[in-house]
């Protein structure tokens, strides 16, 4: 079958190119066209240009393979796009919009840590521990929970966070006798 005096499998294809084509670019360039989607899921560039893809694709695999009516392979393929752009969204687009993409770490979210003791901590004074997070080393200013001096190597456990000074108690690993 012919379409604007194109051999449909062509035009199939040469969509299937043009939309790979614009999807890379909506990629490489999504931060400047961010806030089209929010309004409906289905407005989202992503979803239009995968469907277009898919589609495109599907009917491309079932000119080749099939001898079936033209309109019924676009069909049939605009059907194969429609479940395969719900599972991309579903299961794919919609986590990674959730997800959360920081590094940032607050005092309060490291207390129940265990630490090491660079700095020794007198009693009534301060001292540093040494963190070790999955953002990396953390020294920071610490003080004995219950003013109490403790020694340089020691591993301690954070207890609370006032004024930017972590409280800390000597670390004792709990084990069974």
């Amino acid at each position: 079958m012919e379409l604007f005096g194109i051999a449909v499998q062509n035009l199939y294809l040469s969509i299937l190119i043009i939309a790979g084509i614009a999807s890379v670019l909506y990629v490489l360039l999504s931060d400047l066209a961010e806030g089209i989607g929010e309004s409906s899921p289905f407005l989202d560039p992503a979803v239009i240009l995968a469907f277009i893809t898919f589609t495109s694709a599907a009917a491309y695999i079932l000119e080749l393979l099939t001898s079936m009516n033209s309109w019924g392979i676009l069909a049939i393929a605009a059907g194969v796009a429609v479940v395969l752009d719900f599972l991309l969204y579903f299961f794919v687009l919609a986590p990674l919009r959730s997800a959360e993409v920081s590094l940032a770490y607050t005092d309060e979210s490291l207390t129940g840590l265990v630490g090491k003791v660079i700095v020794p901590i007198p009693s009534d004074g301060f001292g540093e521990i040494l963190l070790e997070t999955v953002n990396g080393n953390l020294a920071k200013r610490a003080a004995g929970y219950e003013n109490e001096a403790i020694e340089y190597g020691k591993e301690v456990l954070l207890i609370e966070v006032e004024n930017g000074t972590f409280l800390v108690k000597e670390y004792e690993p709990f084990r069974f006798k």
